[in-house]
């Protein structure tokens, strides 16, 4: 197999409790997501014709082959740690129907990729019911925050954030993923060019963390932030830290503050 073959890494079929402050767009959404290994030499994209989920009653939704942005919420997203390139399409259309989704990636050379997965939806009912109950202790908990300015002599290395997790607040075991980016609301936060991720994901595949993020409640950022600079975080809450074994994912209101 060559470099340039497209392989799949991974998919989501999941729900979305979708919580930004100021959307208008319903709580209740869902998302589908396909991850590939990368494509050396030739960007994923140019080698991709059509992606499209199925799922049960004859569901069909098709992916747009576009930049992702916060605009669309369709389309292709680059990973430049990791020199990858995924897709995901966010849907405001409820939660999804328990039952098994497929997701069928054909390529420009004519092959067809498959990858299937099934949701249930326990995990939702009991994540979102602990996280609505104690949400605003869950907000107020978050270090930054404020939308203030850190105080001076903050080293722009190593930042430290932290939160109340669930299992704190509600006996409620989840896994939590830290995101951040520059820019002062959840409009300017840029998927594309985030400063550092939290990837609970590949600590798992990569270094056999078989609980990755598992009722984590901070993180230390690695890299190092620029002076007077806003940035924006948010610390998404799921069931899994396997992509195909996500069933909810619960995305929080962003954090933000100004570096000094």
């Amino acid at each position: 197999m060559t470099e340039t073959a497209v392989r799949i890494f991974d998919i989501m079929a999941c729900n979305v409790y979708w919580d930004f402050d100021g959307s208008p767009l319903p709580r209740e959404q869902h998302k589908f997501l396909v991850s590939f290994y990368p494509t050396k030499g030739v960007p994923t994209p140019e080698l991709i014709d059509r992606i499209v989920a199925r799922g049960p009653g004859g569901y069909r939704v098709e992916f747009t082959n576009q930049l992702f942005t916060p605009a669309n919420t369709d389309g292709y997203i680059y990973d430049r740690t990791l020199d990858y390139y995924w897709y995901m399409v966010n849907l405001s259309t409820g939660f999804l129907p328990e039952g098994e989704y497929t997701i069928e990636v054909t390529c420009t050379d004519g092959t067809v990729l498959t990858r299937s997965r099934t949701q249930r939806q326990d995990s939702t009912e009991a994540l979102v019911s602990a996280y609505r109950d104690n949400r605003q202790r869950m907000l107020d908990s978050f270090t930054p925050s404020g939308r203030g300015r850190l105080p001076e002599g903050t080293a722009l290395t190593g930042l430290e954030c932290s939160w109340s997790t669930l299992r704190e607040l509600a006996g409620q075991d989840a896994y939590y993923i830290y995101r951040l980016a520059e820019g002062g609301s959840a409009r300017e936060f840029d998927t594309q060019n985030l400063t550092w991720w939290d990837n609970i994901f590949m600590q798992r595949l990569r270094g056999g963390d078989v609980a990755a993020g598992l009722n984590r409640g901070g993180v230390t950022v690695p890299e190092e932030l620029e002076p007077d600079t806003t940035y924006a975080y948010f610390v998404e809450v799921t069931d899994a830290n396997v992509q195909s074994e996500t069933n909810i994912c619960i995305f929080q209101p962003h954090q933000v503050f100004t570096t000094p």
